[in-house]
């Protein structure tokens, strides 16, 4: 085995991946950098994460062979990061890549000056070059020489590009933001949807569920049901398409084409996180069942395959297996017959449509390989025949080599799935979700808090690293879900103890919030992002959680705090409000028909029950909801939502208030009665 690089004794488990290269890799820090200037040698970057398919290629093609390892440790001081333990190094670095190039992913590779001044930007490399793309050896060697010969020019091109990355966005009052941004978000999101497949755009399509969510909340404001079916028909889509597993549940990461058959296959957190939120909420709002079955499917593999021992959620499953991507997940018409026999694979192929000749492609030369991505052309059968299918070639497929998965703990994705199982035991009304939420909320809390500091990442049994603007949002945001499903002040109480150390430690003056703590490494850019990516933005869930805050709490600083970001995000906003669709999710939550509601009772009482069951299974996203009885562990709700001081059961009876603006209206006893309040039926 080759000997260990730079890289020994890092806990991520991609750089790990990377510890034998013959390429002397070195982590992120002043080591690599004090050597790149001591040596005056330029700094080659590559970014990526465990489960990426594409890193692992490059990693085959060139990080593990002898002659690129020889220009690269020649010429270079090569620094490996985990895009997932360091986004704050990845965000900066990709905004320069999609500058440069105009488009962005993984492995993502940059050639910059030893002061970290980027000048060359690029994704994928292939060894050679090949079909007018510049290969990796090739770079290599051109940079060396050009590094040599004409310093100067490189340097002034890294000064342009560091400039241009801190350049504030033109034009624009951002005081003076229009109200009318989740209008425009609905008619951008409404002129790019795939009325045939679902989704928005063509290939590749990613899930975005955020946009789902927005446009649900859209159509519960607005009643414009064009933004109900855009969202359910694309969840509809998901389900039945390859971008599922059939077998297993969960979603892969993205549709490689326009239908959402073929995925890149690799299962991500927080996928399973937005989606089965985004499917919960499909279902509360419209009562199909199918949307309840993706949920509760969903759920279902990350409870089983996804969840450690300590109640934390893992981060992803990798796309490859046996040196090839997806051969965990395809199937040839052969291998059906081998598991199921005659008849039933017959069965299997017409139900999740397997073709002789396969429907998966060959990456390099586009050839069909005879396997197939299996998938469905409606809603799966309700038999016992499908489901016995089902079951035996999952039996099959768990004989098979497992991708690799990464247990890395991280705290902005294990809050997405905190508050995703919370929305889940509400609206599918299984309590073992709220117990899965509760147990990884309460692990986060025990082993990632300190003094309300939140740290980033827990690998090996111990917390690294300060938290990002992400996990506290993100987190705060699991703990208000929480709280709305087991009414527990300690949720809430969380929830307010971690926005306030977001203020306190993100806040950069007026506006939006910053992504790294004040206190933080400094990098050569400091930017906000307001716009949503493969999840929401910091800055959108930030404004969220603050506005349901001011909701909650009665206490109006939230809310002009929440507005300030909005504010913040100024002209980029305006300019594309659909791509911040968490910012605009938020904005209809500071609108005229947001509400609260207080419930006081005694827990026995049927009444009492009724009401908090009726809230709970209901699609209320604007509606804030505190109960109080009078046995409850954790901090006084009077103490953290005054204004419900003075609301106590009337005559020993269940009550009800509905609150909106600075008015409560007067008290309900019945769970008709409070239904009529919030326009709803029971």
């Amino acid at each position: 085995m080759t000997k260990e690089n730079r890289l020994a004794g890092q806990k991520s488990p991609y750089l790990r991946q990377h510890l034998h290269n013959p390429v002397e890799w070195h982590p992120w820090g002043e080591e690599a950098f004090d050597l790149a200037r001591d040596t005056d040698r330029p700094i080659f970057l590559s970014i990526g994460y465990s489960t990426c398919h594409w890193c692992h290629v490059m990693e085959r093609e060139s990080f593990e062979d002898e002659e690129v390892a020889r220009a690269l440790n020649g010429s270079f001081v090569a620094v490996k990061v985990d895009r997932e333990e360091r986004p704050d190094v990845d965000r900066v670095y990709m905004a320069v890549c999609q500058m440069l190039t105009g488009r962005g992913g993984w492995p993502l590779t940059i050639l910059m000056t030893p002061a970290r001044r980027p000048f060359f930007a690029a994704t994928y490399l292939p060894r050679e070059s090949a079909g007018g793309r510049v290969g990796l050896l090739e770079l290599l060697n051109r940079a060396a020489e050009v590094w040599r010969e004409n310093r100067n020019e490189v340097e002034e091109s890294a000064a342009a590009v560091a400039a241009a990355l801190n350049r504030p966005a033109p034009g624009g009052d951002a005081v003076s933001l229009p109200a009318d941004m989740p209008d425009r978000a609905f008619r951008e999101l409404s002129d790019r949807y795939d009325p045939l497949h679902g989704g928005f755009g063509g290939a590749p399509k990613f899930p975005s569920a955020h946009n789902l969510l927005f446009l649900l909340r859209y159509w519960h404001v607005t009643g414009e049901e064009r933004a109900r079916t855009m969202a359910c028909e694309t969840l509809a889509a998901m389900r039945r398409g390859g971008i599922f597993d059939q077998l297993g549940h969960g979603f892969h990461r993205y549709s490689t084409d326009a239908r959402w058959l073929l995925p890149h296959f690799e299962k991500m957190l927080y996928d399973q996180a937005m989606i089965a939120m985004a499917s919960c909420e499909a279902y509360q709002a419209g009562g199909d069942e199918g949307h309840a079955a993706a949920a509760r499917e969903t759920f279902e593999y990350v409870l089983r395959d996804m969840t450690s021992p300590r109640g934390f959620f893992y981060s992803a499953e990798d796309a490859d297996s046996e040196g090839r991507e997806g051969r965990f997940y395809l199937w040839s018409a052969g291998e059906l017959r081998d598991v199921l026999g005659a008849d039933d694979a017959a069965y299997a192929g017409e139900i999740f449509r397997v073709r002789g000749e396969g429907n998966f492609h060959d990456e390099a030369t586009g050839v069909l390989t005879g396997e197939n991505v299996l998938h469905l052309g409606g809603a799966p059968p309700a038999d016992g025949r499908f489901e016995s299918v089902r079951r035996r070639l999952l039996e099959a497929r768990d004989r098979r080599s497992r991708p690799f998965r990464d247990e890395k703990i991280l705290a902005d994705w294990n809050g997405l799935m905190v508050a995703s199982l919370a929305v889940g035991a509400r609206a599918l009304g299984d309590h073992c979700y709220r117990a899965a939420a509760e147990g990884a909320a309460g692990a986060i809390w025990e082993e990632m808090v300190r003094e309300d500091r939140l740290a980033h990442a827990w690998i090996d049994g111990e917390a690294s690293r300060e938290g990002y603007l992400d996990d506290y949002a993100f987190v705060a945001w699991g703990f208000l879900e929480l709280y709305a499903t087991a009414y527990d002040t300690r949720h809430l109480d969380r929830a307010v103890r971690l926005a306030q150390t977001m203020l306190r430690v993100f806040s950069r003056g007026a506006g939006g919030l910053g992504f790294s703590p004040g206190n933080g490494e400094a990098h050569i850019a400091d930017f906000n992002d307001y716009h949503d990516g493969a999840y929401p933005s910091g800055n959108g869930v930030a404004a969220l959680v603050l506005a349901r805050l001011a909701r909650l709490t009665g206490d109006p600083s939230w809310e002009a705090r929440a507005g300030e970001i909005l504010r913040g995000a100024g002209p980029g906003l305006a300019e594309h409000p659909s791509a911040h669709a968490m910012l605009c999710a938020a904005m209809l939550h500071l609108g005229e028909g947001a509400s609260e509601v207080v419930v006081a009772g005694n827990e026995e009482d049927p009444v009492f029950r009724g009401m908090t069951v009726f809230l709970m299974n209901s699609y209320l996203p604007h509606c804030a909801v505190l109960v109080k009885t009078p046995r409850r562990e954790g901090p006084s709700l009077d103490d953290l939502a005054p204004f419900t001081a003075m609301m106590s059961p009337s005559g020993g009876r269940a009550t009800a208030w509905v609150c909106r603006g600075t008015r409560c209206g007067a008290p309900v006893h019945a769970v008709d009665d409070l239904a009529g309040l919030l326009g709803k039926s029971t």
